[in-house]
């Protein structure tokens, strides 16, 4: 593989694909040092994708796992953008037509909400995400939208994902946000919780059946609930 190339691993559908759920993992503010396959913001995506994929396959989802070609956001190139619309085109080219779900963690939730307004998204997953101060809305319009953030993330400001999402509310076509308590940014202390919801949420948006109800009762709760709902120590 080319050092200027993203990567991507596929993880098929079981029979023909029927849609295409796009993971994307974190980085740094800045860095052009390559992202190899053992650095730790990709490696913590690999069982997400594994358990998305395992939750979707036999209903048609393909699951693709992206890795960057460098590990910094680097504004003004942004370069995870530059990647994640490098892989959007490759889905495309191989699966014309089908509905995307994107998946992304930290910085990678950022690309996700910046690439969402590929025609072929219908549906993002933001995992603690990076959002800082004014943070674009516009990629979300029409889109579903999921929001999770632990309460004791140091890394990235549950505040800050809090305000994209009152913002973001309005244009997009539903939007969630679930607080996770005692949960940092890494996703390890609870990760049955973070694989459960970005497993439902796909599932659920995908028009797929799901035994899980958190994420269409989350749709249903009044404005002033709906972006701060808790999911309690003892929930797994």
């Amino acid at each position: 593989m080319s050092e200027d190339v993203p990567s991507l691993s596929v993880r098929r559908a079981a029979g023909p694909a029927k849609a295409v759920v796009l993971v994307l993992h974190g980085g740094a503010e800045w860095g052009q040092s390559a992202v190899h396959p053992w650095r730790l913001a990709y490696l913590r995506m690999v069982p997400l994708a594994r358990d998305i994929h395992q939750a979707g396959h036999e209903h048609g989802v393909a699951v693709w796992l992206l890795r960057n070609r460098v590990r910094g956001w680097n504004a003004p190139d942004l370069d995870p953008v530059r990647d994640a619309r490098w892989a959007l085109d490759r889905i495309r080219a191989e699966h014309p037509g089908l509905p995307v779900v994107l998946v992304g963690h930290s910085m990678g939730g950022r690309t996700a909400l910046r690439v969402a307004d590929d025609p072929a998204v219908v549906g993002v997953c933001a995992l603690a995400p990076w959002t800082p101060g004014p943070e674009p809305v516009t990629g979300v319009r029409g889109k579903d939208v999921l929001i999770v953030h632990g309460t004791r993330d140091r890394m990235t400001d549950p505040a800050d994902s809090y305000s994209f999402a009152t913002r973001a509310a309005a244009g997009s076509a539903r939007l969630a946000r679930f607080e996770i308590e005692a949960e940092g940014h890494a996703m390890l202390r609870r990760s049955a919780v973070w694989t459960r919801l970005a497993s439902t949420f796909t599932l659920e948006t995908l028009g797929l059946p799901t035994s899980d109800r958190s994420v269409t009762a989350a749709w249903t709760k009044p404005d002033d609930q709906r972006l701060r709902i808790p999911v309690q120590q003892t929930e797994k």
